[in-house]
């Protein structure tokens, strides 16, 4: 049997279409963590932002027998004016604790939304890079299979568009 001559240019697709493999399979990878973390983020955020919601229905609640005990006070004999302005007290008290908790609850949702948000920035680029790394990956096995080298300079340069999007993940070079 006659042994076909191999074109030197066919080790070069060889090679080049493993590093797009590589670079795409990882690029699934780091999107499909960026997607969790974007989901989880986005439930730690709505489970927080419920939280405040019932710091906040509490504290309106008090708030609503602070106004109550001001107005007894107003219309109360002397006598039990002491007792109804240290429930006063111990009901505004409680008012500036659950405004307190509200705020650190408050920090810690927006914590998770910037979470979310920076997971989101990081997540597309990889989308974008395994769309490109696949279809240069495609047109290197047609190039391979037809032997056409111009189908695999068009794949070439299809996967260093890929490339880019891949490192853009990591670095965010620019938006998406």
């Amino acid at each position: 049997m006659a042994e076909e001559k191999k074109e030197p240019w066919l080790n070069l697709l060889a090679l080049t279409t493993v590093i797009l493999a590589v670079c795409a399979t990882l690029a699934t990878f780091k999107g499909g963590g960026y997607s969790t973390k974007t989901v989880l983020s986005q439930a730690q955020a709505s489970d927080e932002w419920a939280h405040y919601q019932a710091k906040g229905i509490k504290g309106n609640l008090y708030e609503v027998e602070a106004m109550r005990l001001k107005r007894e006070i107003e219309l109360a004999p002397k006598a039990s004016k002491e007792v109804l302005e240290k429930s006063l007290a111990d009901v505004e008290k409680k008012v500036a604790k659950y405004e307190g908790e509200k705020a650190e609850i408050d920090k810690t949702a927006r914590g998770y939304e910037a979470a979310k948000a920076e997971a989101q920035k990081h997540g597309a680029p990889f989308g974008l890079a395994v769309i490109f790394l696949q279809i240069a990956i495609l047109l290197s096995s047609i190039a391979a299979l037809m032997k056409k080298q111009p189908v695999y300079w068009a794949g070439l340069v299809v996967g260093v568009v890929g490339l880019v999007y891949f490192a853009n993940g990591f670095f965010l070079f620019f938006r998406v």
